[in-house]
């Protein structure tokens, strides 16, 4: 991955113990159900809105404008699901689940057992080529060796995928479904069985209501609509905080402190960016303790930030806008070699 801040090496004495105990002395990490139920209550309420709006604009082209509202109303469900998953909501694992199957698996149509499982990785190993998922050759490249043996339309694509990111990320939310399936299709996942009549119970009351509400060709375009807009969302919200950002040392992959923060990078704002990226702008101190309720994220930012600049440990931050060139850049670099040019990529 690319360096991205030019600094020198931080010390490898982080004293992530340290910021631990005081993190956990100011409560930090206690559960704040109120949010939470509020929270939910809100992303219940604007999926009956939709639903409501639906009906009472039957067969109605003028329905097609609920359907950026309902990709809204999709992701921040997604978000209310990875908080739980993360055992923010709760910390029992019965409760955990119900709430991830019922808000990942019914209402968004996502495997909970395939996406905790990749998340884990992707929290453990950041930006590892080896051992992150998010980071695995796919559709998208992100490292300059692994550019250099793609071949053919693999190879185009590779050269090209600065400029398609945001395209494709119109696919995104149909790629993680096609992955959920698949998923519940093999051997291997907790609550197989369950999340298997789950996700078929979704795409049965979405395409139902879709298809009682609209014409075939209304909700055809809604379908298409909502789930590209849906994936943009998604894809806008996790992409800002790790890519182009610097690999790591083994010494300091091998620091649970520096793994995290100089793999990550937050995005500035107030409240309204919180609750846009589902506290995800937050990245470094959701990486540093992923269990943390999200409306504490806010709180531990200057305190995590002090304890980062005083040891000399580079702390990223930037702007939304930003942190999208410098990924964009990044995926420019990696394709660099494909293009008869030099990568600095690594």
């Amino acid at each position: 991955m690319s360096t991205t801040t030019g600094s020198a090496l931080p010390p490898l004495q982080s004293d992530y113990s340290e910021l631990v105990r005081d993190i956990r002395s100011r409560g930090l990490l206690q559960p704040r159900p109120a949010f939470y139920a509020v929270l939910g209550t809100l992303n219940l309420a604007g999926l009956a809105l939709v639903v409501a709006g639906l009906f009472l604009l039957r067969d109605s082209w003028w329905a097609l404008l609920l359907a950026p509202g309902f990709a809204i109303v999709s992701t921040q469900i997604a978000f209310f699901s990875h908080d739980a998953a993360h055992r923010q909501i709760a910390h029992r694992g019965r409760t955990i689940a119900l709430l991830c199957l019922v808000h990942g698996n019914l209402l968004n149509g996502l495997s909970y057992g395939w996406w905790i499982a990749k998340h884990n990785a992707h929290h453990a190993h950041p930006n590892d080529l080896e051992a992150d998922p998010d980071v695995a050759v796919g559709a998208f490249v992100f490292d300059s060796d692994q550019a250099s043996a793609r071949r053919g339309a693999a190879a185009w694509l590779t050269r090209h995928q600065a400029g398609l990111f945001f395209p494709m990320l119109t696919l995104e939310a149909f790629n993680l479904r096609v992955w959920s399936m698949r998923s519940v299709l093999r051997p291997g996942l907790r609550y197989r069985k369950v999340e298997s009549l789950l996700l078929l119970g979704h795409l049965t009351l979405y395409l139902t209501l879709l298809l009682s509400t609209l014409t075939w060709i209304q909700a055809l375009v809604f379908l298409v609509i909502h789930q590209a807009l849906f994936g943009v969302y998604l894809g806008c919200s996790f992409a800002p905080s790790h890519k182009g950002m610097p690999a790591l040392t083994p010494q300091q992959a091998a620091d649970p402190l520096l793994r995290q923060v100089l793999s990550a990078r937050n995005i500035r704002g107030g409240r309204f960016v919180d609750l846009a990226l589902g506290g995800l702008n937050l990245q470094i101190e959701h990486h540093l303790f992923p269990s943390m309720p999200r409306p504490n994220l806010r709180r531990a930012q200057p305190i995590i930030e002090r304890h980062c600049r005083a040891r000399g440990i580079s702390y990223s931050e930037t702007t939304l806008h930003e942190s999208y060139g410098l990924a964009l850049r990044h995926l420019h670099q990696v394709g660099a070699p494909l293009r008869g040019g030099v990568s600095s990529s690594r």
